[in-house]
């Protein structure tokens, strides 16, 4: 058992030297019984806009304010403890800015212990705790909650949950061991790993509230004043708090190791052995069975301390950082006040994509979305398919059935061009070829107006050329989404030479209003995330092509932690469109990347991949391998990796020299948003600096000093 109160903690108060530190003023309440609770509110003197925060500084005040409570407790002046948060605001969890700037395991360590300390005294005041969470309650913020006795939820809070997986640590101070037995095994494996696992998946307060993790939900008119008379009736004896889902005998016996098997077997799987997170956090959830409170205490602070060290999460902390910060503030974007106003959307084509375009339009923009095709049966499908997915929002309770009458009046199809006459938007979503993009634009350039935006959601083609025939090339820009759209965050918005500041901003206000990230880059192939997505497929078929099995090659590119192999992304992404992405790449560099005619074969093919009872890729079908033609001289695992990465750095380095983007953060950026580059390697260069690959084949490390945890 470890003696908390033994530790020296100042050296973490004095590494915390520009901390914005959450304060914790209390008052006390007469409640209707007579009875006095003080009410511990947390503010960091800052607005809403800044969540409150847990620094060690922080747990400093924290432990000041209850160690004079557990006095007054003890004295007879108080009945009762209770701890809510700034208006809309709980508390989001650990300052991870002073966390990740530790300097050694020591304090790696101590953070750990220092949060037990503080927050385990929420149980040991000598009299009773609540947590009124009234807002956003994140990771340390969710955990204060769970270490109280009881937890009241406003309905309207913002988030909750325990997102300390997707950013490559654990629940550090009590969650891995409180949560499982509060709600039972499968329940706590949810909101410990496979939320996390999924972009960072949180929970509503209903959902969170039905979990078990909250006693009672208020609603936000009278939140605090119902919560007082709640925990009143508590303490009176009069309200029975009852704990449904907490785990009973049979559970704990048969039920918790059967989940954990499961648990893991699902981990390795779908995520494979590289990321170290959320199977520490699985180890920590399975010890929670039996042991100890004191025992899950001391091994949450070695498994913190550990990963805090570690590459992963110094890596998880830059990406965090690009996708919460520069994400938000595009580099190289115009003055947004350049930017057209849009009260009109024209989508030309209505297939499967366009009809993606229309629906995330007037969803988001609530404005007239008009939709062609070359002929009425095509626009017809379009608009039957962008209504029946409005009917699904509203089936599941995404959007009322005013708003889903609304936007279904809002979208129309017509194969009269000159409805986009008063179009102040419009982007083709046509057959990737630059004849037939050519031909859209010069003929809708007659139509529209002279203010209007055109946009090309071409994956690879040059935009510049799409645009020559164009009397104002200028209005241009390419608009690129990643599928599916709804869902994909990233937009990489091109520019052309020619294209005006004007329709760039547009470019950029219109992705913020779909709330996409929007990346600029400059026109040149593959733009940036299929140029580089190019070059790792491309290398992986050439591996295939020299006579490697297939599933040999899948199982090469495990290190780098990728959400699937190369083989299964081509068949999600399609094989021709893979076949056409490789051929456009290798015709403008054909020294640099791989063009195969087995990836035209394959793509004649109805399923070109065999794979087993779980789905994993286990080689080519019977009738792709008669198809395909392979060589004699397979490559080693080692070799494909190695080629690989260096490929990818040698393509990064000559992005970056050609001005392709701004910055390397923003190639990492892109990776991250389009194409799942894991948050733990921090995108792709921080990998490459790591594993040799930007000294061997790029001149150098792309980031000085290297991203890497405490030595």
């Amino acid at each position: 058992m470890t003696n908390y109160d033994a530790i020296d903690f100042a050296p973490l108060d004095a590494a915390s030297a520009d901390e914005v530190v959450t304060h914790f003023p209390v008052r006390d309440v007469t409640l209707a019984s007579g009875r006095t609770l003080a009410l511990i509110t947390m503010h960091n003197g800052r607005d809403h806009k800044r969540p409150n925060t847990l620094g060690p500084r922080t747990l400093t005040a924290l432990n000041d304010r209850l160690g004079q409570l557990q006095a007054r407790a003890a004295a007879g002046e108080i009945d009762a403890v209770a701890i809510t948060g700034k208006p809309y605001i709980f508390a989001a969890g650990a300052d991870l800015s002073q966390i990740s700037a530790l300097q050694d395991r020591a304090n790696a360590r101590m953070i750990a212990q220092r949060g037990h300390q503080v927050l385990g005294r929420l149980g040991e005041l000598g009299v009773p705790s609540f947590a009124f969470v009234n807002g956003l309650a994140l990771g340390g913020g969710l955990e204060i909650a769970l270490n109280s006795t009881y937890r009241t939820i406003d309905s309207s809070a913002a988030a909750v949950a325990l997102p300390e997986v997707f950013l490559g640590i654990i629940p550090g101070w009590g969650g891995a061991y409180l949560l499982p037995n509060l709600i039972g095994i499968e329940k706590a494996i949810d909101v410990v790993i496979s939320n996390p696992l999924k972009q960072n998946r949180m929970l509503k307060p209903q959902q969170a509230h039905e979990l078990g993790i909250f006693d009672a939900m208020f609603p936000p008119a009278a939140y605090l004043e119902q919560s007082l008379a709640w925990a009143d009736g508590v303490l009176s004896g009069d309200i029975a708090v009852e704990r449904p889902n907490a785990p009973g005998r049979i559970e704990r016996t048969v039920k918790w190791p059967a989940a954990i098997r499961i648990a893991r077997a699902t981990l390795e799987q779908k995520i494979g052995p590289v990321p170290l997170s959320p199977y520490r956090a699985l180890d920590l959830l399975e010890h929670a069975r039996t042991g100890s409170k004191e025992d899950a205490f001391a091994l949450e602070d070695e498994a913190l301390g550990d990963l805090i060290c570690g590459d992963q999460f110094a890596a998880s902390m830059y990406a965090f950082d690009l996708v919460q910060k520069r994400a938000k503030r595009p580099v190289g974007a115009p003055d947004k006040e350049l930017a057209r106003p849009v009260s009109k959307v024209g989508v030309i084509g209505a297939g499967l994509m366009a009809s993606q375009f229309a629906l995330l339009f007037v969803r988001r923009l609530q404005v007239p979305v008009v939709i062609t095709d070359i002929d009425q049966a095509r626009v017809d499908k379009g608009l039957s398919h962008i209504r029946d997915e409005i009917g699904k929002l509203e089936e599941k309770g995404r959007i009322d059935g005013d708003t889903a009458n609304r936007l279904r009046a809002l979208v129309s199809g017509t194969v009269d061009r000159t409805e986009f006459a008063d179009a102040d938007f419009v982007i083709e979503a046509v057959f990737e070829e630059t004849s037939v993009k050519q031909q859209v634009f010069r003929e809708i350039e007659q139509i529209v107006s002279e203010d209007a935006i055109l946009a090309t959601n071409t994956s690879s083609l040059s935009v510049e050329e799409i645009g020559s025939v164009l009397a104002h090339p200028e209005r241009l820009i390419g608009f690129h989404f990643f599928n599916p759209v709804a869902v994909m965050p990233l937009v990489e918005v091109v520019r052309t030479p020619q294209a005006s500041d004007e329709a760039v901003s547009t470019g950029y206000v219109v992705a913020k209003k779909l709330r996409k990230n929007a990346i600029g880059s400059a026109d040149a192939p593959g733009f940036i995330v299929n140029r580089l997505l190019a070059k790792v497929m491309g290398e992986a078929v050439r591996a295939v092509d020299a006579g490697t099995p297939l599933a040999e090659v899948e199982k090469a590119f495990v290190p780098f932690g990728l959400p699937m192999g190369p083989f299964e992304l081509i068949d999600l992404v399609g094989w021709k469109v893979a076949a056409h992405v490789q051929d456009t790449m290798a015709g403008h560099f054909p020294e640099r990347f791989h063009a195969s005619a087995n990836l035209h074969a394959a793509a004649e093919i109805d399923q070109p991949l065999e794979r087993d009872k779980r789905g994993n890729v286990t080689g080519w079908s019977k009738k792709a391998a008669k198809a395909v033609s392979v060589g004699k001289n397979p490559m080693t695992a080692e070799e494909i990796l190695r080629a690989v990465e260096d490929e990818l750095a040698r393509e990064i380095r000559l992005m970056l020299d050609e001005g392709v983007v701004p910055e390397v953060e923003d190639i990492d950026l892109a990776l991250i948003l389009g194409a799942g580059w894991p948050m733990i390697d921090g995108g792709v260069t921080p990998y490459l600096d790591r594993s040799g690959a930007s000294d061997r084949a790029a001149g150098g490390s792309f980031h000085s000093p290297a991203i890497r945890g405490i030595e």
